[in-house]
């Protein structure tokens, strides 16, 4: 006889997204067989959008555009062969792909106080849930703030916004099939802030008054186009507007002003949205300009028989004028004639002097010059001879720190070596405090001895001390070194330093290293108290604190390490505002929790199981379920892409042993199983009684179809399961058939209908809106028909 045909190659199940194309195809050993393609059990021919190949051995089954009622079970026959698998069609949330771009590419853009509202229709399986979020941050109602989330579409309300508003967005729609994550961005314009202060004074004179001002920090989302300067007189209620700078100009002087009278200004910021508030100066003066204070003595720089150079500072007070330059002045040590150097002042603060007296010994000062006039002369250099300069003394010898205390430091030193410097006429001690670069001398004559006390120190402040030593040529190379004073401490209530580099949402990959570094500003030193959730820190955890700034460090991080830390500071002037973060530690999910296994439907089991911990934070998670059929058995997928915490497998044997696992997965890979602990098994139905029909003696047993118990009307929610049962009688049995909305499902594989002994039901698994409607039930034989209805009504989660 002929080689039977067999099939190479199976029909593998297949999981499709709604409007997709879909194809099904196996391989016989038979090229002539021409073979019959069947769904849900009844026979397929060519139709629209769903036709039949083959090609050589191949079969083919092609779907152009899947839609939900292609869902079910297909069936290859060829000879006396066959072979079937599953087409599953999934419906991922979906958003037209025009209004998808212009939300993602477009920014919405409104104007403070207006009301903002962002409407997203989606398509999808229902139910679908929605979720806002703001900054890693899901939004939630409030006084301005509303979510919608409706069964087609969810909306974002702000009754009036605000510039806080603005932002990064992120819309995420999730059902059994999939996630959609939007992303789009709001921009709320308003006018800018005032002006950072405080405003200071440049410049004031009996005539005119310079002020100055810095950029608002918030120009309202639209580029600053000017600012306003106005001026009020001490006494009177009137705003007189002085003129406008560009933007670019944060400077105003006026001349508009009285010597000996008193103002005050203001300025405000514009841009194409309005005018900010306005920054306002302190009482401002029309004075006669003040002539500037004395620089320090000049110092000496060469000194030559034909030259002599030397260099100064600007003085400390300028007066209320800026210094436009200095005159310098010469006299013979000994006399007190002081003779110009220069008539006209200038700008540079170093002179290289000529037309001096060979050997004679000069002493100089300067004075500097604003607008106000010449202003007072500094203290006379260190005499200096015009002449050849001898060999400079050499560096002082082993400086140190004698002693100190809480406002003074006492120096020692030792000689230069002898060969390095000849005849040492004296020491002068300079200092410097380390935030001020300028060194400052301690000593207005010669030190005559190897010690000195610098005194009117600050207390905990670091100072840079040097030394040289004096001869006929000038000072020689410095000796320096670096003293701290310690004191009692300032007091200082305990303070949280937050700014930008202080994240209030981290995350970590499990196993890398969690690292928050919070500055603060405390005297005493603060007790600093670290808080998980409202509780200690686990001993994992250490805590380092000093120099102002206080460390969170935890290792190696764990899944158990998410959490909210709270940071708060403690000493003797009270506690500081708290300050608490967000740490979510994410990686490969966690095990799903228990599993149950329940006979809702007969002759199927729905797995259920507890989520993974790790739904918590993992927005892209999902499950897949597998079985095996004996303890050592290989393991099976028979459900993925899984988006809920239930299966229902419907494959079942009657008198074998199931054994089912579920697994998280996400895009890292997959957590460690989660396994039944007991088998499930289906009972072979076995005969354990019999039904003896009652005999009546001359009485026809024949009756028509009768409603014992009718349908009931139902009421659920989407996403559960619904049944629908009612009683029946009727000799011989009744056909039973259901209907809904009078269309028959007895071909749909959405419904299942049982019917045992008469007690007939209808079971809707995963109900959605679309079955909500009238159900009839019909029972009919060979004597009459009779029926019962109800309606079912489906409820939103929301």
């Amino acid at each position: 006889s002929a080689p039977r045909c067999r099939i190479n190659k199976q029909l593998l199940d297949v999981r499709v997204v709604k409007g997709e194309p879909a194809e099904l195809s196996c391989t016989v050993s038979k090229d002539e067989v021409t073979g019959t393609w069947f769904k849900d059990g009844l026979k397929l021919t060519n139709m629209d959008g769903i036709y039949f190949e083959k090609e050589g051995l191949v079969h083919k089954l092609i779907i152009n555009k899947v839609e939900d009622f292609h869902a079910g079970k297909y069936r290859f026959e060829g000879g006396d062969t066959k072979t079937e698998a599953s087409i599953f069609v999934e419906d991922p949330p979906q958003v037209d792909k025009v209004l998808l771009k212009n939300l993602t590419s477009v920014p919405t853009v409104a104007k403070a106080g207006q009301k903002v509202k962002i409407k997203i229709p989606f398509e999808g399986r229902l139910p679908v849930r929605a979720t806002w979020l703001k900054d890693r941050m899901e939004l939630v109602d409030d006084t301005r703030i509303r979510v919608d989330k409706t069964e087609t579409f969810t909306m974002l309300s702000i009754s009036s916004s605000e510039r806080k508003d603005c932002g990064d967005y992120k819309v995420r729609l999730k059902n059994d099939s999939g996630v959609l994550e939007i992303n789009l961005k709001l921009v709320v314009l308003d006018k800018p802030q005032p002006p950072a202060g405080p405003i200071k004074i440049v410049e004031s004179s009996a005539s005119d008054i310079t002020i100055q001002w810095k950029p608002p920090k918030d120009d309202g989302g639209k580029p600053l186009q000017s600012y306003i300067v106005e001026r009020q007189q001490v006494g009177k209620n009137d705003w007189v507007t002085l003129g406008e700078t560009p933007r670019s100009c944060t400077t105003f002087t006026t001349n508009k002003v009285e010597q000996d009278m008193s103002y005050y200004f203001r300025v405000r910021a514009v841009n194409a949205e309005g005018t900010s508030d306005a920054l306002e100066s302190e009482e401002v003066k029309a004075v006669s300009k003040a002539s500037p204070g004395a620089p320090d003595p000049p110092e000496i720089v060469s000194a030559s028989r034909d030259t002599i150079t030397i260099s100064w500072k600007a003085p400390r007070k300028t007066g209320n004028s800026r210094i436009v330059g200095y005159i310098i002045q010469k006299r013979k040590k000994g006399t007190t004639t002081w003779l110009p150097v220069n008539n006209v002042p200038i700008a540079d603060k170093k002179l290289k002097m000529t037309n001096l007296k060979k050997g004679l010994q000069y002493e100089f000062r300067v004075a500097a010059v604003n607008a106000a006039g010449i202003g007072d002369a500094s203290e006379p250099s260190q005499p200096v001879f015009a002449r050849d300069s001898t060999k400079s003394p050499g560096q002082v010898q082993d400086l140190k720190v004698s002693s100190s205390d809480s406002t003074s430091i006492t120096l020692t030193w030792k000689r230069p070596e002898a060969e390095d410097g000849g005849d040492v006429k004296g020491y002068e001690v300079e200092m410097r405090s380390s935030n001020n670069l300028n060194w400052t001398k301690c000593n207005s004559l010669p030190i005559e001895v190897t010690t000195y006390t610098v005194k009117g120190l600050q207390a905990k402040e670091i100072y840079f001390l040097r030394v040289r030593a004096l001869n006929d040529s000038g000072p020689g190379e410095a000796a320096e070194l670096e003293a701290c004073i310690e004191a009692a401490l300032p007091v200082v209530s305990p303070r949280l330093l937050i700014d930008d580099t202080v994240k209030s949402f981290l995350v970590i990959k499990a196993g890398n290293a969690i690292r928050v570094n919070i500055p603060f500003e405390a005297s005493p030193d603060p007790v600093v108290t670290w808080l998980k959730d409202g509780l200690p820190l686990p001993n994992r955890a250490t805590i380092n604190t000093k120099d102002g700034t206080t460390q969170l460090l935890i290792g190696e991080a764990e899944f158990a390490d998410s959490g909210i830390y709270t940071v708060e500071l403690q000493n003797a002037l009270g506690k500081s505002e708290k300050f608490s973060f967000q740490v979510q530690v994410t990686d490969i999910p966690q095990s799903p929790g228990p599993i149950q296994l329940e006979e809702k439907v007969p002759n199927t089991v729905t797995v259920t199981w507890e989520p993974s911990a790790s739904e918590k934070w993992e927005s892209n998670l999902y499950y897949t379920v597998l079985k095996r059929e004996s303890q050592k058995g290989l393991w099976h997928v028979v459900g993925d892409l899984i988006y809920t915490n239930k299966f229902t497998y419907t494959k079942l044997i009657p008198g074998r042993d199931y054994y089912f696992r579920v697994v998280a997965k996400n895009y890292l890979g997959a957590s460690g199983p989660s396994d039944t602990a007991q088998p499930w098994r289906i009972k072979k139905t076995k005969a354990e009684f019999q039904v003896k029909p009652q005999k009546y003696r001359g009485v026809n047993q024949n009756q028509p179809p009768r409603i014992l118990v009718p349908l009931k009307p139902h009421v659920v929610t989407t996403g559960s399961e619904c049944q629908m049962s009612c009683a029946v009688g009727g000799h011989p049995a009744p056909k039973i058939t259901w209907y809904k909305d009078s269309r028959d499902l007895s071909t749909d594989p959405n419904y299942f209908c049982t019917n045992n002994f008469g007690v007939c039901s209808l079971v809707v698994m995963g109900v959605t809106k679309h079955d909500e409607g009238e159900y009839m039930v019909e029972a009919t034989n060979e004597l009459g028909r009779a029926f019962s209805k109800a309606f079912l009504t489906i409820k939103g989660n929301n």
